[in-house]
Parts: structure tokens; C-alpha cells; sequence
């Protein structure tokens, strides 16, 4: 018999930008998002979801979109505990006319190597590696002049260890899929405002060792406005909010309610003011200069996580190719401080 701990589980907790209680739900790393842009604007994007990183976002905004885009990612995460976790993404867009946009995409979390010990000691008795990992399908289309409606399905391996703890005969690994409900409407009441509305990760609980254990995934809604402050020739700013609420109902006795319920009895667990206390909300900034140059900062605010990072990226975009750089400021000794992410985005 064996006995670990797989240490990355608690440092993604603390790690994830959306900041919940490590037990409510599975499959964290769904709530980490990608997107360099994004990352630079306080991860607050439902509401613009203007480029390929809407499969994740919001796959109503690639209704709207045209031609085909491909983007890679890559960031060491919590740079200030390890350095063996990264996170990669990448995904391509492929509008087809009279039909919609199509998207793919990977997310690959590398949780690093981990020691295997004996149930009487510390002693090492072996090593594994442990990963989180979701290949994804989109679609979007544009539904009226002002409306795009999309959805992202998701296939999703997570490999935390290659046996269980103790006696028990099952696995630290797992399948398992869910999907995206997202809507972005432009000029919403007034000109230049857009409201994106995501649903994600709506999906069975996820087991690992059997179904008396499982988990619910980190099913989230994300609503979100984008206004355009400056619209010219060679000056273009916009402003974005999103708030998030977790759609997952935890009981006292630890038990879960599915996910079909969840989606409204999630609502129901505190008072109206504390729920709204819950919630984590986003601001974001973007100027553009000539559609050469982007300059980006950010704020997002969880009260009960106790994180309140700034988030500041530029752009550098040069004929089809545009690089991205996303910083995160979250204080001194938080795991997110000094976290950096980069991206390659080519358009066709």
C-alpha cells in the first residue's frame, strides 16, 4: 500500500485567478484563463471576445469574427513557489462563409514532478509526473445584425498520480467533458457597449477513485460589458467589466448537487449582499495606437479569496503577427507576483 500528496493541487488553488475554495469543484486549471490580451486587462474579456481566445472567453463573439487566427501561450505559474509548473495554450480559428466561425483548442497544465512515499515514512519510494489537460471544439455565428450565440465542447484528462492513496484500488486519473454556453451582443442600448454572457464548464462530476468521491467541475458564469471610449484612425480605447459567480452547491456534509441543479440552488447558499460578496470582479483597460501598438492594465477583486492583483501587458503587432506580454503584480509573497505570460497571435 501507498500513500502521497500531490502538492500541486494545493498550490493551484491558491494559484488560480479565479479564486474558490479548493473543495467546491475539480479540474481548477478549467478556471485559469488563457489569452495574453486578456491577461494584461484584468482578465476581464467576456464582453470584447474579439479574437481567437474567444473558444474560451466567449464563443459568441466568433460570430462576428472573420478568417483564420492561430495563438500559442506560455507561462511559468507561481513563479514565487516552483518552477516546474507551466501553463501552455494554443488554439486556431477558421471562419467559414454562410455557416459560422469553427475553433479548436489545447490547454495543457504541467503540475510537475511529484515524490511518492511509503504509508509508514518519508521515505521515497518513486516519482510520477501529474498534468491537467482539455482539448476543446467552438462554434459560433452570428445570429442577428447585433448578435452572436457559440459553444465550446471539452474533453478534458486530468492524470494527478498513477495509483490512489492507501487501499484504495482506483486511480489518481480521470476523463471527463463539458461545454461552453456563450452570447456577445454589440451596441447593446447604446452605441459602442457590448454585454458577453459565458456559462462554462456545465458537465458531470468527475471522479477519480469512484463515484462516492466525485466532484462537481467549476461550472462559472461570466457577465461582462465592453465600452469603446475612443474610436479613431489611430486612437482606439475600451473599457471592460466582468463579474464571475461559481455555479457549484457544496452541502455540510459534503455532498454536491449535479450540475443541472446546481446551475440554481448555487444562488441559494448565503444571503443576497454575502453571494454578491462571493462573486470576483474584473476591470480592464486597452488603448491602441495605430493598430501597431497596445498598452494594457488591469485590476480584479475577490474578496473572499484575499486577492486583488493589478495586471499590466503591451502588444507589439507587425503585418500578420502580434506579440503579447501580460504581467501580474499581486504583492509581496503572493504565489501570483511576478507571474509572466507570453503569446504569439498570426492572423491569415
Amino acid at each position: 500500500m501507498k500513500y502521497f500528496f500531490v502538492v500541486c493541487l494545493l498550490l493551484l488553488s491558491l494559484g488560480v485567478t479565479q479564486v474558490f475554495a479548493v473543495s467546491d469543484s475539480a479540474v481548477l486549471f478549467l478556471l485559469i484563463p488563457p489569452g495574453v490580451r486578456a491577461g494584461g486587462m484584468g482578465e476581464a474579456f467576456v464582453g470584447v471576445a474579439d479574437d481567437v481566445t474567444a473558444v474560451y472567453w466567449n464563443p459568441g463573439g466568433l460570430g462576428f469574427q472573420n478568417g483564420r487566427e492561430l495563438i500559442f501561450m506560455h507561462s511559468n505559474w507561481l513563479p514565487q513557489l516552483t518552477n516546474d509548473i507551466f501553463y501552455d495554450f494554443a488554439a486556431y480559428k477558421h471562419s467559414v462563409y454562410g455557416l459560422g466561425t469553427f475553433g479548436i483548442s489545447v490547454t495543457y497544465l504541467n503540475l510537475g514532478e511529484q515524490i511518492q512515499t511509503g504509508e509508514t515514512g518519508p521515505e521515497e519510494i518513486g516519482r510520477f509526473m501529474s498534468y491537467d489537460a482539455a482539448a476543446a471544439v467552438s462554434y459560433g455565428t452570428q445570429m442577428t445584425d447585433n448578435m452572436g450565440l457559440g459553444v465550446t465542447i471539452r474533453l478534458i484528462r486530468s492524470n494527478l498520480a498513477p495509483f490512489g492513496a492507501g487501499a484504495e484500488k482506483g486511480k489518481g486519473q480521470t476523463w471527463a467533458f463539458n461545454f461552453d454556453l456563450g452570447m456577445l451582443y454589440r451596441n447593446f442600448l447604446i452605441n459602442r457597449l457590448n454585454l458577453g454572457v459565458n456559462v462554462a464548464n456545465i458537465g458531470p462530476k468527475i471522479s477519480y477513485i469512484d463515484v462516492d468521491q466525485a466532484d462537481p467541475q467549476p461550472s462559472n458564469l461570466k457577465l461582462g460589458f465592453a465600452y469603446r471610449l475612443l474610436d479613431m484612425e489611430y486612437n482606439r480605447a475600451t473599457v471592460t467589466f466582468d463579474v464571475n459567480k461559481l455555479l457549484v452547491r457544496r452541502h455540510k456534509d459534503g455532498t454536491s448537487d449535479p450540475v443541472y441543479k446546481a446551475l440554481f440552488t448555487s444562488w441559494a447558499d448565503d444571503p443576497i449582499g454575502d453571494e454578491f460578496k462571493k462573486m470576483i470582479y474584473n476591470f480592464g483597460l486597452e488603448y491602441w495606437y495605430s493598430n501597431l501598438i497596445a498598452l494594457r492594465a488591469g485590476y480584479w477583486h475577490d474578496e473572499e479569496g484575499k486577492v486583488k492583483p493589478w495586471t499590466f501587458g503591451f502588444g507589439i503587432r507587425y503585418s500578420l503577427y502580434e506579440l503579447d506580454f501580460g504581467y501580474i503584480a499581486a504583492g509581496e509573497g503572493h504565489p501570483l507576483t511576478d507571474t509572466m505570460r507570453f503569446a504569439l497571435q498570426i492572423g491569415f
